[in-house]
């Protein structure tokens, strides 16, 4: 059965390779008679894979013993709710970055709790560039900074990533393992799996250890970071049928000549549409050049009626995922790790002919 040209946002396309060897293995895993969805997630060769997804992540994003890695239920969502609740202190403050939808999902679950400083804002600019240099007003006593490096709905991203003396954390759900980053920098990285790790329903979750012990006595024993590390991420069930997938995903992008090779690639398929929507005033990209996303590339047509033609001629063509977020409208292309050259290819070649017969 032909594959189709998959452009969705999240859950998105995952790697061929990946879901064949799953079937393959979905009966029989390893000649244990029985699929991993099957299997005790206490027993030993569950343990091996869970063991296998941390390490593959470690040694792709060259995390440091001193950050702990967990695999989490409740997708990034839930994570906008335990970060205030464990690393911000009681009658402290802690400092966000606004830059869309998924930031401010994030400041609006943190404002609950207690205090939060919105650092700046691109609600003004309708979220299409990224703060400058000195944009951001940060408090002297924040006990955190966080950020999304990239937005998945308004298709901007951090090229470069804020200086700040308080722990830096980032929500990194849609652009995780699509580039380079020294973890080093983050005291906390957090991704939602469905984009470039796996299937839907799992966290991945990578904290400074040490962070973890600010969490008060009032924060729920399942909520707090220090309990799934005592645990390792094992203290309720763990969806194990992603995480079985995420350690296949990291041995498929090792397989690629890791991280490094895969933004190389990611740059070379980004760039092939952004010339397209460079080359004549048919298409419009509201982002600033230099806060575009090399994830999710957004644009938009003449009218909504030529958008509405593109998106019947592309679905017929083969193309799924290409209708923007329902919030914003327009067009929007998520071209994660998986989604292959050919894809890209495939849809710059359509662009080009949906331009010309348009015109």
């Amino acid at each position: 059965m032909a594959r189709i040209y998959n452009f969705n946002a999240g859950p998105a396309a995952m790697p061929l390779a990946v879901l064949e060897q799953a079937q393959a293995e979905l009966l029989d895993l390893g000649g244990f008679g029985m699929s991993v969805m099957e299997m005790s997630h206490r027993s030993k060769e569950f343990q091996a894979i869970i063991d296998a997804a941390e390490a593959g992540i470690r040694r792709l994003m060259g995390i440091p013993d001193e950050y702990a890695v967990l695999f989490l239920q409740g997708g990034a969502s839930l994570q906008f709710v335990m970060i205030p609740m464990n690393l911000r202190r009681p009658g402290k403050i802690a400092d966000y970055v606004d830059t869309g939808s998924w930031a401010s999902k994030a400041i609006k679950e943190a404002r609950i709790a207690g205090a939060t400083n919105v650092a700046w804002s691109g609600k003004g600019d309708n979220y299409t560039r990224i703060p400058k240099k000195g944009d951001l007003k940060l408090s002297p006593d924040a006990e955190y900074l966080h950020i999304c490096t990239n937005e998945t709905i308004g298709g901007i991203r951090w090229m470069q990533f804020p200086e700040t003396n308080a722990p830096l954390i980032a929500d990194m759900s849609s652009e995780i393992l699509s580039r380079t980053v020294d973890v080093k920098r983050f005291a906390m990285i957090y991704a939602g799996a469905q984009k470039n790790l796996g299937p839907s329903g799992l966290a991945v979750v990578i904290l400074r250890r040490d962070l973890a012990e600010r969490a008060s006595e009032s924060v729920p024993f399942f909520l707090k970071y220090s309990t799934h590390i005592s645990d390792g991420s094992m203290y309720n069930t763990p969806n194990t049928w992603a995480i079985y997938l995420l350690k296949l995903t990291c041995e498929w992008v090792e397989s690629q000549g890791g991280v490094a090779a895969i933004q190389k690639t990611n740059e070379k398929k980004a760039g092939k549409i952004y010339d397209v929507l460079d080359s004549t005033d048919f298409w419009k990209s509201p982002v600033e050049k230099e806060s575009r996303s090399i994830m999710n590339i957004v644009w938009r047509l003449p009218s909504e009626s030529h958008e509405e033609q593109f998106l019947t001629q592309a679905r017929k063509a083969g193309f799924v995922g290409l209708r923007g977020h329902r919030s914003v409208g327009g067009i929007r292309a998520s071209i994660y790790n998986a989604v292959p050259m050919e894809a890209v290819d495939a849809l710059v070649s359509f662009m080009k002919d949906f331009e010309q017969k348009a015109g």
